[in-house]
């Protein structure tokens, strides 16, 4: 085993309190071409790791929570030695992945390096891995990470899965404060909107194990198949916006986010899509919106109304190609949880209540649904593979498809209402 360094300033919580806020990390070099650093914060400070690449090149990555506010608990939380044999694992795996082959395993391949090597995978192959690592690091991680994957059994899935729906939610945290949560409540919506985020929890942990299965990095998948997701606890149908609410909202909004606004109601695309686009994505001879950047990291082209090609004429008219499509006041781009305050104002002063940013994709599709619109196309504009997110969502909606389908293909029976029959109908 490596020796473990120690270094007067970084060593301790204490020795840490008196070093002065900055930037950049201060670094001790722990191995040849490898040094641990300590980034520190307003309220604490993260842990870092610098290796050497070579040719003069050095690479670095944060690799956890200093022990400034709470107990490490080596996991996300680590203290000075804990740091330090991240980065020498962290090093030699980013050696051997420089020579083109993986690290030689010297434990057990644990849920917690499953779930590491998704979160990987996700970041390099979609554009969700966010949720993916908060889900793992927060929710899975600190109750089944240390299990051995081959030992993992659909009774302790289970368990954990159980036990985790009578956690309270936790609460976005600052690094290096302790974690917050919500208040349990116990009322039947509150047990669904658990047990639904549960769902969603386990379907990360079983991809990361179907992904580590296939790579032959776990030699069965027969246990976690046998774990069955909480049942009937769906989401709400979600909320969109009449036509006369989103006119309200956009009379209300400033003029840079009615754009963005007015770009989402166009479109059906998220935010995180709207924000990234330049001015060539609008392609004015098939008038279409070419959105790069999707949640799952393929493009698509979004064929829009002509209201849409309007607005994205005027939008782009006169600009350079590589310029942002959509920006705010200053000129900047819309960048991560922007819309979040400005939507809110609008809302309020709209006098539309239970509207998020995301509602307008919302708008979009059930709008276009109930408008007719098949289904198939609704999906494709919106990114989906297949109708079966928007069947699952909206499908509900298509009530002349329905009611055209009954009237054409259900069964007639030739039945003769005599007169007080009919006189007792509603609204007779």
């Amino acid at each position: 085993m490596a020796r473990t360094v120690r270094d007067v300033a970084l060593s301790t919580r204490s020795a840490r309190e008196r070093l002065e806020h900055s930037g950049k990390p201060y670094f001790r070099s722990i191995d040849n071409g490898l040094h641990i650093g300590y980034r520190k914060g307003k309220t604490g400070g993260r842990w870092v790791v610098r290796w050497y690449k070579g040719k003069q090149d050095y690479r670095v990555e944060t690799i956890g929570t200093a022990d400034d506010v709470i107990d490490a608990d080596g996991v996300q939380i680590l203290n000075f030695s804990q740091a330090q044999a991240h980065a020498r694992d962290l090093f030699v795996k980013r050696r051997y992945e420089l020579n083109g082959v993986s690290a030689p395993r010297s434990g057990p391949y644990t849920v917690k390096d499953c779930l590491d090597d998704y979160v990987e995978w996700m970041g390099e192959k979609r554009k969700s891995s966010a949720d993916a690592r908060y889900r793992a690091n927060g929710i899975i991680i600190p109750d089944l990470g240390d299990i051995d994957c081959e030992k993992l059994t659909a009774d302790r899935i289970k368990r954990w899965l159980h036990a985790a729906a009578k956690k309270p939610p936790r609460l976005r945290s600052k690094n290096g404060e302790p974690q917050k949560y919500r208040v349990l409540h116990n009322d039947d919506e509150s047990k669904r909107r658990r047990q639904a985020t549960l769902n969603r929890t386990l379907t990360v942990l079983k991809a990361a194990l179907n992904r580590a299965w296939r790579d032959k990095k776990i030699s069965s998948d027969s246990e976690w198949r046998r774990v069955e997701p909480f049942e009937a606890v769906d989401g709400a149908r979600p909320r969109y916006l009449k036509v006369e609410e989103a006119k309200r909202l956009l009379n209300a909004s400033p003029l840079a986010f009615r754009r963005l606004v007015q770009a989402a109601l166009a479109t059906g695309a998220r935010y995180g899509e709207l924000a990234v686009l330049n001015v060539n994505d609008f392609n004015s001879d098939s008038d279409t919106l070419h959105i790069r950047t999707s949640k799952s990291g393929k493009g698509r082209h979004v064929y829009l109304t002509t209201e849409g090609v309007s607005l994205f004429g005027a939008l782009t008219a006169g600009r350079s190609a590589d310029e942002p499509l959509l920006v705010k006041d200053d000129g900047s781009r819309w960048a991560t949880s922007h819309q979040i305050r400005p939507m809110k104002e609008a809302c309020a002063a709209a006098k539309v209540k239970g509207a998020t940013f995301h509602c307008l994709r919302h708008t979009y599709a059930s709008l276009a649904i109930m408008n007719d619109a098949p289904l198939f196309v609704v999906a494709k504009n919106l990114g989906h593979a297949d109708t079966r997110m928007v069947e699952k969502h909206y499908g509900h909606l298509a009530s002349s498809y329905m009611a055209d389908a009954i009237r054409a293909g259900a069964p007639r029976f030739g039945f003769k209402l005599d007169k007080k029959v009919v006189e007792l109908r509603p609204g007779k």
